[in-house]
């Protein structure tokens, strides 16, 4: 099956089964080694990617899928010498140990800001149309979807929140 899949701004044209996740798309077929494979189940977040924006887990959506849909991975979000707000800040506090899970977890919290600056309300947010406080317990709830082994939680909390205070978003 041919598709067209635009990724980090980059489209490029593939020929997959239809079966190709857009996990393997992305590693196998494009060399974007940043994202992870981890339960291959869409338990865990290692393989999280924005679609338009959103988090998926890649592991559980199908290539063709995204077709022509804008997918950032987290080779999209910064560079080595330009990191994003928050892949400065995991580096700042330590967010990581083996860093397997980090780009998940990057990505995931760049699309929960994003989330909390459009006021979109979660399990844990005390008001359903107030401002939206970013408290240990909101980031827990909300990052939920995201697991990591060396349990480096406090100090991944503390980097989004420095994160969120940097960019001016909910504080």
């Amino acid at each position: 099956m041919q598709i067209s899949l635009s990724v980090n701004g980059t489209s490029h044209e593939l020929t997959l089964d239809p079966r190709t996740t857009l996990l393997d798309a992305l590693r196998q077929h494009l060399g974007l080694t940043g994202t992870k494979k981890g339960c291959d189940h869409g338990q865990c977040g290692a393989c999280t990617v924005l679609l338009d924006g959103r988090r998926v887990s890649a592991c559980l959506t199908l290539a063709c899928m995204v077709q022509d849909q804008p997918v950032t991975t987290i080779e999209g979000l910064g560079t080595p010498e330009a990191l994003s707000p928050l892949q400065q800040q995991f580096l700042d506090h330590d967010g990581f140990q083996c860093g397997y899970c980090t780009p998940g977890q990057i990505c995931s919290a760049t699309a929960m800001l994003k989330e909390i600056a459009a006021g979109w309300p979660s399990h844990a947010s005390a008001d359903l149309t107030g401002p939206i406080a970013l408290t240990h317990a909101e980031i827990a709830e909300r990052m939920s979807g995201n697991l990591c082994r060396c349990a480096a939680y406090a100090n991944i909390v503390d980097a989004i929140r420095q994160a969120a205070g940097a960019q001016g978003d909910a504080a």
